[in-house]
């Protein structure tokens, strides 16, 4: 009784397609393929910047010094 048989799934996937309608199906299906191709586009653009870009020394630990003399605006 824990596992859904394929009767099970068939009967969900005919109230889904009854519901939203298959034109509002294919489309969502055609915007998650779409970004999911855009994000394996992304990734291959992002590794090859890191191959191409020589290696940059960062700086880390940078202090900025300063001196506070007054608030110049007053919310009420």
């Amino acid at each position: 009784m824990g596992s859904l048989s394929i009767w099970h799934w068939l009967i969900v996937l005919v109230i889904v397609m009854l519901i939203f309608g298959t034109k509002k199906l294919r489309n969502i299906g055609a915007d998650l393929g779409g970004a999911v191709r855009g994000f394996k586009d992304g990734m291959r653009e992002g590794t090859a910047d890191k191959a191409t870009e020589p290696a940059t020394p960062q700086v880390t630990g940078k202090t900025v010094e300063g001196e506070v003399r007054g608030k110049t605006e007053h919310k009420a």
